[in-house]
């Protein structure tokens, strides 16, 4: 038995041949590749950019790693690590060619997970990824990309921002050190970290070899669940659709259906009816070169829009609010609140059922006679329209 590293590093050939553990050709690539010198250069180098280093056998390596056939013997860390153990974790993968409905739907179920304290992980790549991951630092929630290379590797260049700011608000990892470049048999074997540190996996627009329906394999074998978002019969949609008509994964078409499925993890106390701003430009979270330059181009910009044209002249106040000025008096007019649409079918059984009185969401479900998922769908319809009102709890009143 070994008590670290460096015993095992100063037995040599001969001690790691009659350990009976290693293959021959694992003793070869440790007497050849590996030495204390190299991994001490490594360790300098994560130091020298503030990067953490997780040994398996760290308290803070996330456990549900262990649960792989192969879990990495270390593991990089730019950022803070989210508590796998006791937060609602999931994976959102797909295309890297994805079209607009995909990229909406990845930012939006990513935003909406968020905001119910989910946290999102994916791969940082182009397309489903980097909007999920923008969706989930929008909603100033945590997310971890997980690279196929080393958290400093160039890969992706014009992503560093958008990587900086996730080490702020969550985690950016990897298993190989940091400068390592990307191979092409790194990224299966990230999708893998991907599924393993996720409860459950969602799916947008994977093509019929897509690379997100490797990491849906690895879910399954995992026995996470696995859920795809449903679409059009398009080339980009081939892998996804195939999920759902073979039963591997759940269709879904909301972000609340994955939080019904998981109702029993998630606090909807936390639930927000800010949701405008899902389709609002998401030029705030940085993307391309330093982050700061961003945000102070934004600010520049902000402000030349609130700046006034001396060309413009004020306008004329109308005749009455003259009139007014004259005799001293001042006349506001309250503009009349919209109309609230009116309500049929789901939401006029429960807007019916409904109190002043808190309900909770199991006996709400029961009174009505409908699905918990369709009712906390309603429900989040009707809080976002003004009708309800969510209480600690999961519990529900009239507002």
């Amino acid at each position: 038995m070994y008590h670290d590293i460096s015993d095992l590093l100063k037995g040599g050939v001969r001690e790691w041949t009659f350990c009976g553990v290693l293959s021959k050709e694992e003793i070869e690539r440790l007497g050849s590749a590996a030495s204390a010198s190299r991994a001490q250069a490594i360790l300098d180098r994560c130091a020298e950019l503030g990067y953490s280093v997780l040994t398996i056998d760290d308290p803070a390596y996330p456990h549900c790693l262990m649960n792989l056939y192969a879990p990495p013997a270390v593991l990089y860390v730019h950022g803070t690590l989210p508590d796998f153990e006791h937060r609602l974790s999931i994976g959102v993968v797909g295309t890297r060619s994805a079209s607009r409905y995909g990229l909406a739907n990845s930012y939006k179920f990513a935003y909406a997970l968020a905001k119910y304290e989910t946290v999102i992980i994916s791969g940082g790549a182009l397309g489903v990824d980097c909007a999920s991951h923008r969706g989930a630092l929008a909603a100033g929630g945590v997310t971890v990309c997980v690279r196929g290379c080393g958290i400093n590797s160039r890969y992706l260049k014009d992503n560093i921002g958008m990587r900086q700011a996730i080490a702020q608000n969550g985690a950016v990892i990897s298993e190989y050190p940091p400068d390592e470049e990307p191979r092409k048999y790194y990224f299966p074997a990230r999708n893998r970290l991907i599924s393993a540190l996720s409860n459950g996996l969602l799916v947008i627009e994977a093509g019929d070899k897509s690379g997100a329906l490797i990491t849906a394999d690895a879910s399954l074998e995992l026995g996470r669940d696995v859920f795809a978002l449903m679409g059009n019969n398009s080339a980009v949609n081939l892998g996804s659709n195939r999920l759902i008509k073979e039963g591997a994964a759940y269709p879904v078409t909301d972000f609340m259906d994955i939080l019904a499925y998981y109702h029993q993890k998630v606090e909807f106390s936390a639930l927000t009816t800010d949701f405008e701003s899902m389709f609002r430009d998401i030029n705030a979270i940085p993307v391309k070169g330093n982050p700061e330059e961003n945000g102070n181009r934004k600010a520049d910009n902000a402000s030349a829009e609130k700046a006034p044209d001396k060309k413009e002249k004020p306008k004329a106040a109308p005749k009455s609010e003259k009139a007014a000025k004259k005799s001293g008096k001042t006349e506001t007019t309250a503009q009349p609140a919209p109309p609230k649409p009116a309500l049929t079918g789901d939401a006029k059984r429960i807007i019916d059922y409904l109190s002043a009185e808190p309900v909770h969401i199991d006996t709400l479900a029961d009174g009505v006679q409908l699905p918990v998922s369709r009712v906390l769908s309603t429900l989040t319809l009707l809080e976002m329209q003004g009708y309800v009102r969510a209480l600690q709890g999961r519990k529900f009143v009239l507002k």
